[in-house]
């Protein structure tokens, strides 16, 4: 066991390493008046900074959580280290050499198991490295960076490295600067063959993984040979220094500029960070063979401190993987005050290749923010739908309502809301609204818990009732309903009195009829030769009306219809029979010129100028046969 560190070496320490200094390695710093500086707490969650550092006094407190200390203490705390190692890291940055009371100075072997874990990462990165650069079996390697754009230089800048295809190369290196092997196992650098310790990376790429204090604690190795049965992208296990879920690549060449711009850049891959970065995109960052979550984001707020100008942008690719990351990211979208963005190339590109193919100011021109990660991962849902149908509409609101419920921000929600209804089509906006209201005020009452329970009506139901063009389910009829008494009378009529609705009734499509049992009904007509045969031979109409139908309830709704009365409140006459024509037409035309103009809402003002000319023609040209309806009744038919 290493013996106490001398008292005047601690203090030494102390003195030599400003506190502010290492805070700002792990968190964004401002100014709170009195000489003192505040960021967002890293020991717990907040919205506002209650953690306040004092320079002057060497001493940091958080107000929130009450924890505090020196610049050791913080150490200890922010990357969990007994006292000897936190000192013991602090040194090794201000170059001071620790004396021991009991065994002379600093010896390997009494180095503290993270600082033995990191060093021997650091030895190991640049080994790695040395290898890439001069190495003649690492040519594969150099090769594949030059492929996509990336010299010598910029292999140095990212420490990029390869390791060889042998079994212990590095093992026996790190051996020799005295690891002992179950140092190397803990660390992750190795692994158990059968006659001992042997490289974990062999024959690959390499991407040393820093933490945010900028210490390498793993790494990433990209495959480059055939024979390599191993997976296209290896990571290091999880390890005492290293939790794939908590760190970010690229974090330490990005966080200052993170901090200073409040911007931040998560893209997909190692070789996209470095494309970023060396397009001049600096706040690029990736996670390390893991989806983005809970942990990353604390890492970034910190960074961000939460400003509400504050931006996150997120990269995926335009394939339903990165679609899925994309919805992923969604999910944790309200850990942020930023506001979170997606950016996806045209043609489908990664910042690398779109780097290689287009250039520098491709990168920067993708990563500027346009798309709303809220509004992305709506589109990916409502686009599941079919939205020309009042049925597809109030499906995707049932889906997509919970999520913008989820908004915390009342004015955000709103907002989100109205675009919803947009996106849907929904003319009625404040019925979204009022839905999605609905749905975070039972979040509420719930604890967060998330919807109501199934008691509560459906939005779809709630939805479909509303609308006078939705299609009843079954065969209950309401004649209360005038949509549906017309529809009856006309049917009533083309089957009683063909010769007052033919010709102009067999040009009435199935869809013009919304109860299903009397568009099953128009159908038999249709197939049994239409109206116009029953001018011609009435015995014969019937039988094959009733022959025509599909099943036993839509021949006996044949019967009924054939045999009920026509309503008499005038005589039954063309003027009439004209009537429920007209009647039933104007209602087919108004519900598709509803459709347009909700079809006209999701397109907005950015759809194809095309697309939309041909639509609001279309919308026009029904207005006006609409208006002539109304004007010239049937003679306009």
């Amino acid at each position: 066991m290493a013996g106490r560190i001398n008292d005047e070496d601690v203090k030494a320490v102390r003195d030599a390493v400003p506190i502010d200094a290492v805070v700002s390695e792990y968190l964004q710093l401002r100014n709170a008046g009195g000489g003192n500086l505040k960021g967002l707490c890293p020991f717990h969650d907040e919205k506002s900074p209650s953690f306040q550092v004092s320079p002057s006094k060497g001493l940091f407190h958080c107000f929130g959580c009450q924890e505090g200390g020196d610049t050791i203490t913080f150490v200890m705390k922010i990357d969990h280290l007994s006292f000897s190692e936190a000192v013991e890291r602090l040194a090794g940055q201000a170059g001071i050499t620790l004396r021991y009371e009991e065994g002379g100075y600093n010896p390997s072997h009494q180095r503290g198991e993270r600082i033995r874990l990191v060093e021997a990462h650091k030895i190991a990165a640049e080994w790695y490295a040395e290898q890439l650069a001069t190495s003649p079996e690492a040519d594969t390697g150099r090769v594949f960076l030059a492929e996509r754009g990336f010299d010598q230089a910029a292999a140095v800048h990212f420490g990029v490295g390869y390791s060889p295809q042998g079994w212990d190369h590095l093992t026996r290196y790190l051996r020799g600067k005295g690891f002992t092997d179950k140092e190397l196992l803990l660390s992750g650098l190795s692994q158990e063959g059968r006659r001992g310790p042997i490289d974990r990376f062999r024959g690959r790429l390499m991407w040393p993984i820093r933490d945010i204090g900028g210490d390498v604690v793993g790494f990433g190795a990209r495959k480059l040979y055939e024979a390599d049965n191993g997976p296209k992208y290896l990571n290091t296990p999880d390890t005492a220094i290293y939790k794939k879920s908590q760190v970010l690549y690229g974090i330490d060449l990005a966080k200052k500029e993170i901090a200073k711009t409040s911007r931040a850049v998560v893209v997909e891959g190692y070789t996209d960070v470095m494309a970023c970065h060396l397009a001049g995109v600096t706040t690029a960052i990736a996670t390390c063979g893991t989806a983005f979550g809970g942990e990353h984001i604390k890492i970034l707020r910190r960074l961000l401190m939460d400003n509400g100008s504050a931006r996150v942008i997120f990269t995926f690719d335009g394939d339903a993987a990165g679609q899925k990351a994309a919805l992923r990211a969604f999910e944790d979208d309200q850990k942020f005050a930023a506001e979170t963005y997606i950016a996806i190339a045209p043609d489908g590109m990664d910042p690398c290749d779109l780097r290689l193919a287009k250039g520098d100011e491709a990168v920067a021109d993708l990563v500027e923010p346009r798309t709303p990660l809220f509004e992305f991962a709506l589109r990916q849902i409502v686009s599941r739908y079919d939205l020309d149908t009042p049925a597809g509409r109030a499906a995707a609101l049932d889906e997509a309502a919970p999520i913008v419920a989820r908004i915390k921000n009342s004015g955000a929600q709103h907002e989100v809301a109205v675009e919803l209804a947009g996106m849907l089509g929904i003319l009625d906006t404040q019925f979204v609204v009022k839905r999605v209201a609905q749905l975070a005020r039972w979040a509420r009452d719930r604890g967060g818990k998330g919807p109501a329970p199934d008691r509560h009506q459906h939005a779809s139901q709630q939805y479909a009732a509303a609308q006078p063009s939705a299609a009843p389910r079954g065969p209950a009829l309401n004649l209360r309903n005038p949509v549906y008494a017309t529809e009856r009378e006309l049917l009533k009529l083309a089957l009683q009195r063909p010769e007052l609705v033919s010709p102009a009734f067999d040009a009435y499509g199935v869809d013009e009829f919304t109860a299903p049992p009397y568009a099953a009904v128009r159908q038999a007509i249709l197939d049994a030769g239409g109206a116009e045969l029953g001018v011609q031979d009435p015995q014969d109409y019937l039988v094959r009306v009733r022959e025509a139908a599909p099943d036993d309830m839509v021949r006996a709704m044949v019967t009924e219809l054939a045999v009920e009365a026509i309503l008499l409140r005038r005589a039954v006459d063309e003027a009439y029979a004209g009537a429920q024509l007209v009647t039933v037409r104007r209602r087919a035309v108004e519900r598709r010129i509803r459709d347009i103009q909700s079809q006209l809402t999701r397109l907005g003002a950015h759809g194809d100028p095309a697309q939309l000319a041909a639509v609001q023609n279309e919308l026009w040209v029904l207005q006006q046969y609409d208006q002539t309806l109304r004007v010239h009744g049937a003679a306009a038919l």
